[in-house]
């Protein structure tokens, strides 16, 4: 019965760790990160993306990894709103809207 107990409180501390959210930014690569918060670099960002940098989301000044960058492949130096989970500095998105 304790294993079972502490197995499960152990499943629950997992399950909290990555919550699903909202976040308006704009999509950038990791390479130049935070220098295309604006918007304003959307040829930059595609040529680092084609040259191997990852797709990344600025937002409130934070530069979150994007897990499943071909989600966001249209939307390249776009502001955009993306709907997805967080985990860590992680997101999974699920959504990318203009």
């Amino acid at each position: 019965m304790k294993f079972f107990a502490k197995s499960l409180s152990v499943a629950a501390l997992f399950a909290f760790t990555a919550f699903a959210g909202e976040w308006k930014g704009t999509i950038s690569d990791s390479h130049c990160g935070a220098k295309h918060a604006d918007g304003a670099g959307e040829k930059c960002v595609q040529g680092c993306i084609k040259k191997g940098a990852s797709a990344v989301l600025v937002t409130d000044g934070k530069v979150l990894k994007i897990a499943n960058g071909d989600a966001v492949k249209d939307h390249l130096g776009h502001k955009v709103t993306v709907t997805g989970e967080l985990d860590g500095d992680t997101i999974t998105v699920e959504s990318v809207k203009m």
